[in-house]
C-alpha cells in the first residue's frame, strides 16, 4: 500500500513529462547546452522562453516541457494576459513551428516567421539529391499523388488522425508507391521491406509554405535578423555579461520570480544604454547593405 501510494505521488507529479527532480519537482532532466563532461548527461531544469521588442524583454515564461514547439501557445496567452496589444507578427525559430501553432497564429489573426525546420537542409545542394524525401518528389495535385525517382506513382491508401501531446488532432494523408519490387533506387529511397510510403498532413504543408513565403520576404529577412540580434542577444547579455549560469531558487514560481527580477534589471540597463546613445524609439536594426 506505501508503494502504491508514492507511485501514484510520482504519477501525479510526472503531469504529461517523464521525468522529475526529487529535489525539485517541477524541474525535468532535460540535455543542457554546456556538456563539460561531453556525455549528453542529463540536469534538472526548466526551459525559459522570452519574448523581446525593441531590446526589451516584454514577456517571459517558465516550463517544465522539452520542447519549445510546445511552449508557443500557453507563452503566448501569456503575452495576451499581461500586455494591452497583440503583435500582428509573431518571430521564432524552427524549433517552434508546428501545425498546431500555425492553427493559432492564424486564427488569432497573428502573420508567422517561423523557420521550417528542413530550411537550412534545405539550402544544401545535396538536400535536393535525397530521392526519399518527399519535398523531392513530383506533386501532382489534381490527382494526389506524387512521382519517384524511378517514375512509379504513390498514392493515396488512407487517411488518420494524429493527437499531439497538448491533444491537438491533426488529419493525416498516407501514400504508398504503387509497387517497388525489382527497383534500383529502393535502397537509396526507403529502408522498409514493402513498398515505399509517406505521411504528411496537408493543412501543415499549406501553412508551412506561407511561412516560408513570409521569411523570404524583405519584411521577414528584417525580422528575422533581428530575432537573432535581439532575442538570442538578451540572453547571450544575461548568460555572460551577468554571469547567470543557474537558478538558485527552486521551485517554478520561484524560478519565475528570480527571472522576472533579472529581466527588470536587464531592461533597465537597455532603456539607460539607450538614452545615452539616443536610440530611444528605434525598434529593429536595419540591415546594412555591404
Amino acid at each position: 500500500m506505501e508503494k502504491q501510494k508514492k507511485y501514484d505521488y510520482y504519477n501525479e507529479l510526472f503531469a504529461g513529462r517523464n521525468s522529475f527532480s526529487k529535489t525539485d519537482t517541477d524541474a525535468t532532466f532535460m540535455h543542457m547546452k554546456e556538456d563539460h563532461m561531453r556525455n549528453s548527461q542529463l540536469k534538472p531544469g526548466y526551459n525559459v522562453q522570452i519574448g523581446v521588442e525593441a531590446e526589451y524583454i516584454v514577456g517571459l515564461a517558465i516550463s517544465s516541457e522539452r520542447s519549445d514547439q510546445l511552449t508557443l501557445i500557453p507563452f503566448l496567452e501569456k503575452l495576451i494576459e499581461n500586455l494591452p496589444k497583440r503583435y500582428p507578427h509573431i518571430v521564432a525559430d524552427a524549433g517552434y513551428e508546428g501545425e498546431e501553432n500555425y492553427v493559432y497564429l492564424h486564427g488569432h489573426e497573428q502573420k508567422a516567421f517561423i523557420k521550417p525546420q528542413t530550411y537550412e537542409a534545405m539550402k544544401k545542394r545535396s538536400y535536393s539529391k535525397i530521392i526519399g524525401k518527399r519535398e523531392n518528389m513530383i506533386y501532382d495535385a489534381e490527382k494526389d499523388e506524387y512521382l519517384c525517382a524511378n517514375q512509379k506513382k504513390l498514392v493515396v491508401v488512407g487517411k488518420t488522425t494524429r493527437t499531439s501531446k497538448s491533444g491537438y488532432k491533426s488529419d493525416v494523408t498516407l501514400y504508398e508507391c504503387e509497387n517497388c519490387g525489382g527497383c534500383k533506387f529502393k535502397q537509396q529511397c526507403t529502408k522498409a521491406a514493402g513498398n515505399k510510403r509517406v505521411s504528411t498532413s496537408k493543412l501543415f504543408l499549406e501553412k508551412r509554405a506561407e511561412s516560408l513565403h513570409n521569411i523570404t520576404t524583405p519584411e521577414g529577412i528584417l525580422l528575422r535578423m533581428n530575432r537573432s540580434i535581439q532575442v538570442e542577444g538578451a540572453f547571450g547579455v544575461l548568460k555572460e555579461d551577468h554571469s547567470f549560469r543557474r537558478f538558485v531558487m527552486r521551485g517554478k514560481k520561484n524560478v519565475e520570480t528570480e527571472f522576472l527580477l533579472l529581466s527588470f534589471g536587464f531592461n533597465i540597463n537597455k532603456l539607460h544604454n539607450k538614452i545615452q546613445k539616443d536610440r530611444c524609439g528605434s525598434l529593429l536594426h536595419q540591415i546594412e547593405v555591404a
